[in-house]
């Protein structure tokens, strides 16, 4: 373009590609604005064609893409019909799961004793300790070590925990029925703040409390739940949103709606009045109470919908501080693993992120259900302890959108003009717009014991999608 055209006007460009290119444009005064945009399949040409042989056709009805675009409706139907409710609190994992043994469910994908990281083998040790399968921290490394305890992951039990994710046989577990397709999730129980086994500390006061939670909460909360026939936990979720919870690393709203659901039931209940005093205490003075139940509800909401052949939506999203892993309804069992990421956020004073942990538990399966991340927009409150500003929050949500399939009417974000959350992430699509689901969450240290040092928000690894895409194709003989 000549000088005198260039006096003219003002360039205004959208540029897409090396942003370097704009620096011309704003240094003779144009204006410049650098699209964020990747070539489909992150500019694999290979992986590009397969995602193209798996997009929908409008000329050809039995074309796979269009295939899988029914089968995915099929899922999020599944999805947005879900009823999940606490209908009951078994005592010990082993009543739910007799055949358990000396076994540790852990968060995330399988995993070796040797290649956990800290706060998992902080916590597995715990565990050993809390059983009496050991005496000393030293006595149940040493079990460990030699393969005596058998591991397993929480989600092949149909269960999900925080962090690492440790469920023992002698420890609690929330019983959550989705009435809408029958299946059934667990929890374990959440124990507090400060040190908790779930980030790897195991001296006498964490095996304490995990005692009194076995011995006090879970009889007490067991009573209320079957006082009341059953808790609707969709139904405190949505409220939730609606007062400022994302659902996942805030509910200080649905921990407050739990504790006066279960009030009542307990005020009449034939249980010790100090044992109702010690629990609605316990769990008044522990604004993230709820985030054990919200996992067990999006858990039962996601497995309905796990299973459907030719089924490209994802049903769990889940870490073991080493790597992060996504399964697929309709790849089975499989998990589909990439290095986890570091999460960026706000530090406890005193932490930096030189002591922060690979990102770790099994609670990103709210993201899955449209809570979390998907859902930032309902939680401005949240910003102040993940960092950045609500603009930034409601921008996450947004994003959700792009890889999604579906909104949930039944899940408004107010400051987003009360549209329905994102829900039902398609690989397709995480591949297609480079978008990676962002999960919002706590930071571990690196060290087991010391627990929590900060919040912020990760994304799930692009390869994940990459991996399971690719073996989505192969299973349908894709070219």
């Amino acid at each position: 373009m000549s000088a005198p055209l260039l006096d003219q006007a003002a360039l205004s460009v959208i540029n897409v590609g090396v942003e370097t290119f704009t620096q011309s444009v704003r240094e003779t005064g144009g204006q410049a604005l650098q699209l964020d945009w990747k070539p489909p399949g992150d500019g694999d040409a290979g992986l590009a064609w397969t995602l193209a042989q798996l997009t929908a056709d409008d000329t050809d009805a039995a074309c796979l893409g269009n295939r899988i675009d029914r089968a995915n409706a099929t899922a999020v139907e599944r999805i947005l019909a879900a009823q999940p409710m606490l209908v009951d609190v078994a005592l010990h994992a082993r009543d739910v799961w007799p055949d358990m043994g000396r076994t540790l469910l852990h968060a995330g994908a399988p995993i070796a004793w040797e290649g956990m990281c800290g706060p998992m083998q902080g916590a597995m040790v715990g565990a050993l300790l809390y059983e009496g399968w050991a005496d000393t921290p030293q006595a149940a490394e040493a079990e460990l070590a030699r393969g005596a305890i058998r591991f397993a992951q929480c989600h092949d039990y149909h269960a999900v925990g925080p962090m690492a994710g440790i469920i023992s046989p002698s420890m609690p577990v929330f019983v959550v029925r989705n009435a809408s397709q029958g299946n059934v999730a667990y929890s374990n129980m959440s124990e507090g703040i400060g040190r908790v086994l779930r980030f790897g500390a195991n001296g006498p006061d964490v095996i304490t409390r995990l005692r009194w939670i076995e011995t006090v909460l879970a009889p007490t909360l067991r009573a209320a739940v079957r006082a009341t026939g059953g808790i609707d936990l969709k139904a405190i979720q949505a409220q939730a949103l609606l007062m400022g919870d994302e659902v996942h690393s805030r509910n200080a709203a649905a921990t407050l709606q739990f504790l006066a659901a279960i009030a009542e039931p307990l005020a009449g209940a034939d249980v010790d009045r100090k044992a109702i005093r010690e629990t609605l205490g316990y769990i008044a003075g522990n604004s993230q109470f709820f985030l054990n139940l919200s996992m067990a509800s999006s858990k039962a909401t996601m497995d309905a919908a796990h299973g459907i052949d030719t089924c490209g939506v994802v049903t769990a999203i889940a870490r073991n501080g080493v790597t992060t892993a996504i399964r697929v309804s309709g790849l089975g069992g499989e998990w589909f693993e990439a290095p986890s990421d570091m999460p960026i956020g706000l530090f406890f004073p005193g932490h930096t992120q030189a002591d922060a942990n690979p990102d770790l538990g099994d609670s990103a399966i709210c993201e899955t259900a449209g809570f979390g991340g998907f859902s930032l927009a309902a939680s401005p409150a949240l910003v102040q302890l993940v960092g950045g500003s609500v603009n930034e929050a409601i921008g996450y949500s947004r994003e959700m959108y792009e890889i999604t399939i579906t909104r949930n009417p039944a899940l408004s974000l107010p400051n987003l003009d009360f549209a329905g959350a994102p829900c039902g992430i398609d690989i397709r699509k995480v591949v297609d717009n480079g978008i990676r689901p962002a999960v919002t969450t706590g930071i571990a240290h690196r060290k087991a014991g010391i627990g929590q040092i900060g919040a912020g928000i990760v994304r799930t690894p692009m390869d994940c999608f990459v991996k399971a895409l690719t073996a989505f194709a192969k299973r349908a003989a894709v070219r």
